[in-house]
This record gives structure tokens, C-alpha cells and sequence, in this order.
């Protein structure tokens, strides 16, 4: 076993994936066994450990999650060019297979996570008694050492479970190797799936009863509220339609008193009590977005000195501006038509549930060669910071008028560019590149307090409180109310007179200048006087409030709504863009398949999932 440790810490200090027998043999400079295990070398690996979120994939395997939430989940088109990406293409136009280089990427990332978890876990064990002395944050340093392992294993363990089903293999200590890809299966010996749903919601739980509420030393680690907020996920996941045995058990009571505990009682690594960030803006400005307590986990970045290797969490120049608006960029990314109109209101502020929008005309149009946008329909203010358009401000760049520089090819990805992912020209602090647009010292935020409150509103839906859900799902209703993009002169950017207001229905005052006209009001209690009501307003407002923030598909495929809302949202892309004459999306693709050259290296032992068979 000393081999396998030595392996392990190694692989997990260089930010390698594999190792073998001839580590046995100490090289030159190496790193030994006797070098590690201790308090300051446990202390590497663990940061080995976390490095695995800043994974820099610009597509498959990033955590952002925005290939596979957003535009496999119709928020948003791949961009760039149809032949660029093939294996992303195909994803995108829903010609999906078993070999998609894609899905290899996201599971060895997986089991990648996996493994740095494990090997810190069995460093840990070996020299348990020196750091069970060891005082740490609230518990001994080894305590608090295995509940954030336990932590990252369960979080990358349920990355898994999001794309490729239930039955996946679950690594543990005991099958722990030297390997990133031991020999465990996900079927028993009579053929029958292994789901591994509890296993992670054990370690997951570990976490959450062992962590430190706040991290004194170190804001980026997982504290005992974000633990509880990833076992909430977990248990609204499994409680969830799927299908089969994936996720339907009923967890809902027990994910509703625990969501209920982080409402009261949640903090994050400041110290501060869990709220909404004052403004949906501050969000995603850098500088501000970090610690606004609604951070429940963060993805920390940050930007040191000239670097122009980005820790964008989407990767370098991926989501960034083709030309002119900023330094230059790939053009991926683009928010999808049928997101765009999603954010329309009605004469109450409220979205069309119905999705009448999609009878609407688009909010932007080509005129010859021209876009045009139509800033008079009312529209939910949270659009114009999700979604950059035509005829408004794009952050502190300019107002976008013409199509040079601003995306790489409009018959393949539309007219309408990612904002959320940008930073501002001039971010608060100097906390970006002014030469890089997409470098950003901003974390990303995994789960932040909006999400929190609003699986809260989905669990008092599933256990029949009705009218209760409704008051959480306005809750975040009401914070869009705070903020709306004025307009600018287009010469300076500074602020200018307008004829467009903001409507805030929910406070009832008129706000002057707009950028275009809002439009925001909080729903009736009528709307919650049954389930069936009460879950298609809650559904709507994870849309548009987490709207390009990786969730959609992996929330469709949970209700098990997928197959006829990505079917609804091709019949509509189609009419903009050709490349879906000819998609279709079959029901069955809740989970994705277990990369076939996975299965074919496992010789047998591990088998492709229900849904893919």
C-alpha cells in the first residue's frame, strides 16, 4: 500500500492522473513518502485535492456545467462556427453517442476529483493519532481533514450521478488504488444496477456534521453549510422524477428540514448570514459578487500580476467578445433565442407560463443587415444582466449597434452574447485584465442562496405547502425589483436620459432611464393554490433566475420534463437557426452514456446505464 500513497500524493501535488510500480524506486528530487505524511505535507495534497475545481477544460468538464445545463438544456447555442468542435457540435443538434469525446473528458474529471479525495483520505488515516492532537478550526485537524475529503469525493461522486445516471461506480477507501480508474463495477454479481445515491449522501453528511461553520484561514474550503447545501441538492436529486431507479425515492421532508436549518442558520466563510446579494447585478461584478452572503459554495479565482492565462472558470476567451468590444475571443456561449423571449412579461410582471412568448416576435431581429431591438415590449430587468443585446448597454463597453465584434457567426449562434461570464471593462479593484476580457478574479458561484430557496419552495410543493412555497419563490421574485440597466451615452458610457422605465410592481414606484422597459411584479397567492400551479411558477423562476448558470438540462432531466421541453425548444430555435432542421431529442436522454471506451477498458466490469443499453 506505501507505493499506492506515494503514487497518490504525487499525482495529486503535480496535478497528474496516474502512476505506476516504478515509483517504488525513488528519483532524483522526488518526493518521498516521509516527506508527505505530516500535518504540512496532508496540507499540499489537500490543496492538490481542491485544485481538481479549477479545472481549466474550456467546454467538457468544466463545473460551470454550461455544455451540458445550458446548451444541451436550450439557454444557450454553442457559438462560434458549425464545424468548430465537432464533438460539441453534435451535443448542441442532439446527435448524441456513446463515444463523444466530451463525455470521456467529464469522467475521467470525475473520477479524476475522485481519486485526489481518496488519496488524502488514506494519508490522512496513516498518521491519524499526530493529527487527531492537532486543534483545528472547531474539531481536531484530522476530523475536519476526512470531512473535507469526504466532501470533495461525494461532490465530484454526484457530478457523476448528474450526467451518467445512479449507477455509476462507486470509489471508496476500501476500492481505493493507485489508479484513477479502479477495476469497480456498477452492477452485483446477478446483473443488477448498484445505485450509489446513498453513499454519497453519507459522505456528504459526514461533511456537514463535522466541518467548521466558518473557515477562519482559508474562505475557498467547504464549511458545514455548504456541505448541507450540497446534501439538500442531493436529496431534491434523488427525490426527483428520472426514471426507474435513478432518482425516484421520497426525500423530499428530509431535504426540506435541512434546507430550512441553512435558511436560519446558514453562513458563509466571512461569517455572514445567508441573503440575497442586494442587487442581481452584484452577482457577477468582480469585487463584489464573492462575499455578498448569498455564496453558499464558490468556485474561488483570482488574477495576479501580467497573467494572461485566465482563471476564468469557462476557461480563456471562450465566452469573451470576437472583436472589438474587448481583446478578442472564441465566440462560444451564446444565450439562445428562446431564453431571450423567456424573460417577456405580461401587464403584471409575471412570465408567461404558458410559454405564449414563443408566439412573440424575438427581441432581436435582423433588418437587411442590421439588428434591431425591441426595447419597448416590457421585460423582466434581469435579461439585460444575463444576456447582452443589441441597443443596450453591454456593461461599461459600449452599446452594441453593429454586428463587427460582437459574435463569430450569426447564422450559427444568433445575435445575442453571454453577460454574466464578462466582466466589466473597468471591475471594482482592478480585479481583471484590462487585455483579457474573459480573465476574471470572480468566483463562480455553484450554489448560491437563491438556489437555496428555491429547492426550499420545491420541497413545500412536493409535502403539499403550497401557499408557504410561493412566499420563497417571490422572495427572489422581489430582488430583481432592486436593479435595472440605465441608459448610457454611447460616446462616454456614463449614465443618460431615456424614455424607458422600470415598472416595479413589487415595491410600486417608477424608475426613470432605463436602458429599455422593465417590467416586475410578484405572483398572486392564486398562482399557489394547487401543485400543478404552485411547481410550473417555481419552474419558471429557476429559468430565469439561474439562467446561464449550468442548470437547466440537469433540472429538466430531474423533472422529467426533458423530452418534451427540449423538443419545444428546437421546433422554436429551428425558425432562427437551420443547424436544428434536423435535430430530435430523445426522452430517454436523462442521463447521458457511459463513454463506451470506458466500459471497453473496464473489461466487462462496468456496464453502460438503463438508459443507454
Amino acid at each position: 500500500m506505501k507505493k499506492y500513497i506515494l503514487c497518490g500524493a504525487i499525482a495529486s501535488l503535480l496535478l497528474t492522473t496516474s502512476c505506476s510500480d516504478f515509483l517504488d524506486v525513488r528519483a532524483v528530487g522526488s518526493v518521498n513518502q516521509e516527506d508527505l505524511l505530516n500535518q504540512d505535507g496532508l496540507d499540499k495534497v489537500l490543496t492538490g485535492m481542491y485544485s481538481t475545481l479549477h479545472n481549466t477544460a474550456y467546454f467538457d468538464c468544466t463545473l460551470s456545467n454550461w455544455a451540458y445545463g445550458d446548451v444541451l438544456g436550450g439557454s444557450a447555442n454553442k457559438g462560434s462556427t458549425y464545424t468548430d468542435q465537432a464533438a460539441f457540435t453534435s451535443l448542441e443538434t442532439y446527435s448524441i453517442t456513446t463515444d463523444n469525446s466530451f463525455f470521456i473528458q467529464k469522467w475521467a474529471s470525475v473520477y479524476n476529483g475522485v481519486f485526489r479525495a481518496n488519496v488524502v483520505l488514506d494519508m490522512a488515516d496513516q498518521i491519524k493519532d499526530d493529527l487527531s492532537a492537532i486543534k483545528g478550526e472547531s474539531k481536531d485537524y484530522y476530523t475536519e481533514t476526512i470531512a473535507q475529503a469526504r466532501f470533495m469525493r461525494a461532490l465530484w461522486h454526484f457530478e457523476g450521478i448528474k450526467l451518467f445516471g445512479g449507477a455509476i461506480p462507486y470509489v471508496g477507501s476500501e476500492a481505493y488504488s493507485s489508479s484513477v480508474n479502479p477495476m469497480v463495477s456498477n452492477v452485483d454479481e446477478s446483473g443488477n444496477y448498484i445505485y450509489i445515491w446513498d453513499k454519497v449522501v453519507d459522505d456528504f453528511r459526514f461533511a456537514y456534521e463535522n466541518l467548521p461553520e466558518v473557515w477562519t484561514i482559508d474562505k475557498g474550503r467547504a464549511n458545514k453549510w455548504a456541505a448541507a447545501g450540497f446534501l439538500a441538492k442531493t436529496l431534491v436529486y434523488w427525490s426527483s422524477a428520472y426514471n426507474g431507479k435513478n432518482g425516484n425515492e421520497n426525500h423530499w421532508e428530509e431535504a426540506k428540514t435541512l434546507l430550512a436549518e441553512i435558511i436560519a442558520q446558514g453562513k458563509d466563510n466571512n461569517g455572514t448570514k445567508y441573503k440575497l446579494a442586494d442587487s442581481y447585478e452584484d452577482l457577477y461584478v468582480a469585487g463584489i459578487s464573492d462575499w455578498t452572503g448569498e455564496s453558499v459554495f464558490d468556485i474561488p479565482m483570482a488574477i495576479s500580476g501580467t497573467q494572461t492565462n485566465t482563471n476564468a472558470i469557462n476557461g480563456p476567451f471562450t465566452t469573451a467578445m470576437v472583436g472589438s468590444l474587448g481583446s478578442g475571443g472564441w465566440g462560444f456561449f451564446q444565450p439562445s433565442y428562446e431564453l431571450a423571449n423567456s424573460f417577456i412579461v405580461d401587464k403584471n410582471g409575471l412570465p408567461y407560463l404558458d410559454n405564449s412568448y414563443q408566439s412573440m416576435p424575438t427581441l432581436t431581429t435582423m433588418a437587411e443587415t442590421v439588428p434591431k431591438t425591441n426595447l419597448e415590449v416590457y421585460t423582466d430587468p434581469r435579461l439585460d444582466v444575463t444576456i447582452g443585446r443589441f441597443n443596450v448597454p453591454y456593461w461599461d463597453y459600449s452599446i452594441p449597434t453593429i454586428l463587427d465584434g460582437w459574435v463569430r457567426d450569426v447564422t450559427n449562434g444568433g445575435l445575442y452574447m453571454n453577460k454574466k461570464d464578462i466582466p466589466k471593462k473597468a471591475d471594482k479593484g482592478g480585479l481583471s485584465l484590462p487585455t483579457e476580457t474573459a480573465s476574471t478574479a470572480k468566483n463562480f458561484h455553484m450554489i448560491r442562496f437563491a438556489d437555496i430557496l428555491l429547492w426550499y419552495a420545491e420541497a413545500l410543493i412536493e409535502t403539499g405547502q403550497y401557499k408557504e412555497a410561493g412566499k420563497y419563490i417571490n422572495q427572489v421574485r422581489s430582488r430583481a425589483a432592486n436593479h435595472y440597466v440605465k441608459a448610457a451615452n454611447p460616446e462616454t458610457m456614463e449614465e443618460s436620459t431615456s424614455s424607458y422605465v422600470l415598472e416595479d410592481l413589487v415595491h410600486g414606484k417608477v424608475s426613470a432611464n432605463a436602458a429599455a422597459n422593465y417590467r416586475i411584479g410578484l405572483y398572486p397567492d392564486a398562482q399557489f393554490n394547487s401543485k400543478e400551479n404552485a411547481i410550473q411558477a417555481l419552474r419558471f423562476e429557476r429559468k430565469l433566475e439561474l439562467a446561464l448558470e449550468g442548470h437547466r438540462w440537469y433540472d429538466l432531466a430531474r423533472w422529467g420534463i426533458a423530452g418534451n421541453e427540449i423538443k419545444n425548444y428546437i421546433n422554436y430555435e429551428k425558425q432562427y437557426l437551420v443547424k436544428y432542421a434536423r435535430s430530435y431529442y430523445e426522452p430517454h436522454w436523462v442521463t447521458l452514456p457511459i463513454p463506451n471506451s470506458q466500459i471497453l477498458t473496464m473489461e466487462g466490469v462496468l456496464v453502460q446505464n438503463e438508459n443507454w443499453k
